[in-house]
């Protein structure tokens, strides 16, 4: 059974704790500490107050589902404990010297970071575009007014450019961009836009290359219990967990 520390106890924290899978958390650190101290109450784990004690702590793999910063600060210093790492706050891989970073010190220390699919679907499809290159890859994404906190009476685009310009500008916006870039190998086309008249977070991806065409389009539901998060990317950190072991891989 894989054992797993949890890094951020927030929204996403609780719904991974709360899942039943074939794995389990054994060590919580969050820099609020009732909050992994809550999560440890519920499933017997440990609770820790100290960075350095949680990740010497006897486990196989440390789940990020923090921040970007927390991405940054703590990512080399997990596979340096020869940790796997699965990083939900993608954003942070949109600087290039702390992915080249971390990347070393994984093959270095023979260890694997995961990147969940998040709040979009087709990742897999889209890494074909690192044999044959895409000649376009667009994300288009529209939210409320509300939660990027832009006011607006009508739609309207509030950012058109790459994808590492975008994630600059909205930090915990747009990361599905950069999980796009990553996938593909390319640095992605972005348009986002605020609609006072959705209540939901869409995501457009429209790619062509010379497969063919690919349109995506996804439309979140917020977690029940925080509408700041997509229960889709929730959603999708379980299904990579409770495959992590499976001997059976489906999708390239």
């Amino acid at each position: 059974m894989i054992t797993i520390g949890l890094l951020g106890c927030g929204n996403i924290g609780h719904i991974i704790s709360r899942f039943q899978g074939d794995w389990r958390i054994t060590a919580f650190y969050d820099l609020v500490p009732e909050k992994a101290a809550e999560l440890a109450e519920l499933t017997g784990g440990t609770a820790y107050q100290d960075f350095e004690r949680f990740v010497e702590a006897e486990f196989d793999l440390v789940v990020e589902a923090a921040s970007v910063r927390a991405a940054r600060m703590y990512a080399e210093e997990v596979i340096k404990n020869r940790k796997d790492l699965v990083i939900m706050s993608v954003g942070a891989l949109a600087d290039p010297s702390f992915r080249e970073s971390i990347v070393t010190c994984a093959r270095k220390e023979g260890k694997k970071i995961y990147i969940p699919s998040g709040a979009i679907a087709g990742l897999d499809n889209l890494k074909v575009a690192r044999i044959s290159p895409l000649s376009r890859l667009l994300l288009r994404t529209t939210k409320s007014p509300l939660s990027l906190g832009i006011p607006a009476s009508n739609r309207t685009l509030v950012f058109k450019g790459k994808a590492n310009e975008c994630i600059k500008e909205f930090p915990r916006n747009v990361n599905v961009s950069v999980a796009l870039s990553l996938a593909s190998g390319q640095d992605a086309d972005v348009e986002l836009y605020v609609d006072p008249e959705v209540d939901r977070n869409v995501h457009e991806i429209f790619a062509e290359g010379a497969f063919g065409e690919i349109y995506i389009k996804v439309n979140n539901l917020p977690s029940p219990e925080n509408p700041a998060t997509s229960y889709l990317a929730a959603l999708s950190i379980l299904s990579l967990l409770s495959n992590l072991d499976n001997p059976l891989v489906v999708g390239s």
